[in-house]
């Protein structure tokens, strides 16, 4: 689950006087929606924070983490923003690696998965046997045996008419939504091909073996640094760039590509962890249409997210300037209201569970994150690899019944030509 240290990856979860009005304005139901978070670190907590600000008849009820110490920092935040909505007793704080199941049988109807996504598919699982409205973090997963689990899970979501909201915020950005919607419309024609960036410094640099208390497992060492090892975090190309793996999915008409071709490394030396710090992933779609994904966590280098997307007509670009802009035949920026994205997926999910209604991103979710998989493995193996095999793929970087003490050697580092595709 998320750990302290976390906060570099949270959206911000400042409310203003604004923002209070608006959510209270939407209290359309006399019915209190009970809410639990799974995941106390800066995701879970401002997830969180936009749930409770997306639906003023809400109440965070229950929360769970691995630590303790967690808990008491996000109780402690949310509360001071929604004092009387946070009523999370004692007996309501669950701690430990097996603490989700205890939450998800609480009581609670709306569950906000934020944990490192080495767990998603079995939370992801637990919760719609549960019969609970899920908000899930991306991505889904990290291997290809959890992709299938997840997949089994929105499936079962989509029976049980459990409303799915997923955490690819931009596909509820306002002018992202314009600006796709022209693209869908054909106003740069017929996609000739994508280029998008993900440059940044480290987001959780590996600390050196000293650091490690001698008291500490191999499960809590690495689970205290999750972000640097696959089998929790996925790489920083499944963690951090499926935001625009998932954009490249949303501008091809969420279908998957034929096939991969990626390459990547280490710069930054690291005395333990076994994640690269750079990719570049070119993904084959129908039509020979090539799309191009750089990604980057190194200090001292350019950084930027771009979206480049070329057609017949026109060139669609997100990334230079605030707003979307089309260039060519049809001519167009946009200029409306730019509404925060986080609170608006949010919106979206108590909206659907106020009217009845059922919101089901699974499908989508779940193709951006087995793309974001088949990146990685790519540049992990130095191979062409084709979605075939990432269906068939039996990869699985971790047993699912490690314990908070248990001793575990995860993958090495792996070597492009040497490491074989599983």
């Amino acid at each position: 689950m998320q750990i302290g240290g976390s906060g570099l990856l949270a959206a911000p979860a400042i409310l203003t006087a604004a923002d209070t009005q608006r959510a209270a304005a939407k209290a359309d139901s006399a019915e209190t929606l009970r809410i639990g978070l799974i995941g106390c670190g800066g995701r879970g907590t401002g997830a969180a924070a936009q749930a409770l600000g997306a639906d003023y008849n809400s109440h965070l009820v229950a929360v769970a983490d691995i630590l303790d110490t967690q808990i008491d920092a996000t109780i402690q935040g949310l509360s001071e923003k929604f004092a009387d909505r946070v009523k999370v007793t004692p007996d309501k704080r669950f701690v430990g690696l097996d603490a989700y199941k205890q939450l998800l049988d609480c009581g609670v109807d709306v569950v906000l998965l934020a944990t490192p996504p080495g767990f998603r598919p079995m939370h992801l699982t637990a919760a719609v046997e549960a019969g609970k409205h899920i908000f899930c973090e991306k991505p889904m997963a990290v291997d290809a045996v959890g992709y299938r689990m997840a997949q089994a899970a929105v499936e079962k979501a989509k029976q049980k008419k459990l409303n799915l909201v997923a955490g690819f915020c931009w596909r509820y950005s306002t002018s992202r939504l314009e600006a796709f919607k022209r693209l869908q419309d054909g106003a740069i024609g017929d996609i000739t091909s994508i280029f998008a960036t993900y440059y940044t410094g480290p987001v959780k640099p590996m600390p050196a073996d000293s650091a490690r208390d001698p008291k500490w497992s191999d499960v809590e060492w690495q689970l205290r640094n999750w972000y640097n090892f696959s089998w929790l975090g996925g790489d920083s190309i499944v963690e951090q760039a499926v935001h625009s793996i998932d954009k490249i999915c949303w501008a091809m008409g969420d279908k998957p590509p034929i096939a991969c071709m990626g390459t990547g490394g280490r710069q930054i030396a690291a005395e333990s962890g076994n994640i690269f710090d750079h990719f570049h992933a070119a993904y084959e779609w129908d039509n020979n249409v090539l799309c191009h994904l750089g990604s980057r966590q190194i200090k001292g280098c350019f950084s930027g997210t771009l979206d480049l997307i070329k057609g017949s007509k026109g060139t669609l670009t997100i990334g230079k300037g605030s707003s979307p802009i089309i260039e060519g035949e049809q001519r167009w920026r946009f200029r409306g209201e730019e509404k925060n994205m986080y609170d608006l997926e949010h919106e979206a999910l108590f909206a659907s569970i106020r009217k009845g209604e059922v919101i089901n991103n699974g499908d989508r979710m779940m193709l951006s994150t087995l793309v974001g998989i088949m990146g990685r493995e790519a540049a992990y193996t130095g191979q062409r690899l084709t979605w075939q095999q990432m269906l068939e793929s039996q990869q699985d970087l971790a047993p699912d019944n490690l314990k908070w003490g248990d001793s575990f050697t995860p993958t090495p580092m792996p070597l492009p030509g040497e490491t074989k595709f599983v």
